[in-house]
Parts: structure tokens; sequence; C-alpha cells
């Protein structure tokens, strides 16, 4: 196990839970845990105050393991790697968990490929590129990673997540690794449902295509998104879902909210549906300006807006 900065044997002042609970859930790790880590490095927002602990398992076992010994010791545990998350300030009780060393990739028979969950969409679809192969098309932009992504149906409007699926490895809440088959998963719109764990791994179906083709494909819709949506700044992509036969984004243009700010929190004046952190938000001016987000919005036309956007820890 490697200890990162903060790892002491003492307790650390951010640590909110037992530090000898915490020791006994981390022991023996291959990968890397760090105490009192701040998780704004961890986000696409780059906002979030510090994790009990961090681990950053060395693979499939690892994870096992720490699952397993998380349960005993019955510990919280968070995974992070999707897009959609704010943390709020006061950071996450428990165990916080990053995929950044699953980072597997292989071509199986039948167009298929397996990615570990810590693989970054962007490197599985240049992955999929230079094998010929179509079908993830869509995901050009996205900047999560494989199990973040699965966990969320993450999509855009050219496709989702789902659409690619075969199959998903989960390590379960007790340790062992489970493969389903994508019959076997339930999804909705921007959410999977799985049995409670962590997703490991996932085989996506593509089909044969040709490389040049299948790359003009994906450049022409990522410029399409940098030119609509503010790619180049943090954010946690769309804030609300779309209403029914319209889109939050149309909405928040319309009122005049474009621009609108609190601390460096603001109302994308690319797109409407996005809040980009203009260097140093806190969760608590993105917060604030959902909520005035909100009430403007339901004064003004009547429809109250729903988060997509992912809201956890304490502040």
């Amino acid at each position: 196990m490697k200890v990162g900065k903060g790892g002491t044997s003492g307790a650390h002042p951010g640590l909110r839970i037992d530090r000898k609970r915490l020791d006994k859930a981390v022991a023996g790790l291959r990968g890397h845990v760090t105490f009192g880590a701040m998780l704004r490095g961890y986000t696409s927002f780059k906002i979030g105050g510090p994790a009990d602990v961090l681990v950053e398992p060395a693979d499939i076992d690892d994870v096992c393991r720490l699952l397993a010994q998380a349960s005993a010791t019955k510990l919280p545990l968070f995974v992070i790697g999707g897009t959609n998350l704010l943390i709020r300030d006061g950071g996450i009780r428990g165990i916080v968990v990053s995929l950044s060393k699953l980072r597997t990739i292989r071509e199986e028979a039948g167009a298929v490929l397996y990615a570990e969950g810590g693989v970054g969409m962007p490197t599985l679809i240049g992955y999929a590129i230079r094998r010929s192969l179509a079908g993830l098309e869509w995901a050009a932009g996205i900047p999560g990673t494989v199990g973040g992504c699965l966990v969320m149906n993450a999509g855009t409007r050219l496709g989702e997540m789902k659409d690619s699926i075969k199959a998903v490895r989960i390590v379960t809440a007790k340790g062992d690794v489970r493969d389903l088959s994508a019959a076997s998963i339930r999804f909705d719109y921007r959410r999977a449902h799985l049995p409670k764990g962590i997703v490991v791994g996932v085989w996506l179906q593509l089909r044969p295509g040709i490389r040049a083709e299948i790359a003009r494909i994906v450049k022409d819709y990522l410029h399409y998104r940098k030119d609509t949506q503010p790619l180049a700044m943090p954010s946690a992509g769309c804030v609300f879902k779309n209403p029914p036969r319209d889109s939050a984004g149309r909405l928040l243009e319309a009122a005049g909210l474009k621009g609108m700010r609190i601390g460096d929190a603001e109302v994308s004046t690319k797109h409407g549906n996005f809040i980009v952190n203009r260097g140093q938000a806190s969760a608590a001016d993105v917060i604030g300006l959902i909520q005035k987000v909100r009430r403007m919005i339901k004064r003004k036309t009547g429809v109250r807006l729903d988060l997509e956007l992912k809201i956890v820890g304490e502040a």
C-alpha cells in the first residue's frame, strides 16, 4: 500500500471517521491511499472538499479486497469517475474510490472491446478508431471514465451508453466479481440500475467500419460540441434535465440567465444548461446559482427544473 501525503499514523485533522476503522478498511491494498485528499482534482468541475481517505486500487483484485474490508468495517464508500458530479465543500466521509489505475483495453472477437472502469472515454474512442470499430462516435467530447459513464448512462444527441453495452463486470459490496449481461440491466435516462458495488469493466458491442469515416464523424461532432458547449472550462456537463418537449438550455437563454454569476460559478454564455467554474468557484457558489436559476425559471415559466447534476458530500 502506498500512502500519500496526509497518511500519517495519527489522526488527520480533516478526518470525521475513526482512523482505526479507516486503517482496517485499506489494510494490505497495493494501490495508492491518501488520507484527507482534496477531491477537486478528481472531478471535471475542479470543485470538492476532502475525502476521509481516497483509494486508487492497483487492479480488480485490489478492488475486491477493498470492498470486502469496507463491508466488514461498515464504512461508507463512494466511487468518482463520472462527469455529472458536484462534491460539496465539506467533502465526502468514509472511503472515496478512484479507478484511475484500471486502464486495460483489449479487443475481443466479434467487434467487441473490453475496457476496465478507469479508462477515459476519449482514450477508448481513440482505441476504437485505430481498430476501425464504429459505435462510440456519440461519446465524442465526454471526458468521464467508462465506469462512470456506464453508471450514469451518459449520452448525447447521437446516442447513449446503453446502446453500446454488451455486458458489465462489477465487484459486489461483499468483494465478489460478477458479470451481468446488458439484457439484465435496466437503463433509464442518465441512470443504470445496477447491484450495489463498483463497475470495474464493460464489454462494448461495436461494429466494423471504415477508419477514416469513423474519425471524421468523431471530429465533426467534437467540433459541434466545442462550438455549442463550454468544453474548455471546468463544468459537470448539463445541470438540469430537459423538461418534456423543451430544453433547459433554451429556457435559461430565453429568461436572459446566461452569464449570471455567484462568485466564480457562472451560467455559461455559450450554453444555458452548463454552469462553469471560472477559477475558484466553491460548491456553495454553484448550489446557490442553481437555486437562483430554478426560482427564476419557475417564476417566469411555471416550469420546475429537475437536476441532472448529482450533488454529494457535506456542506
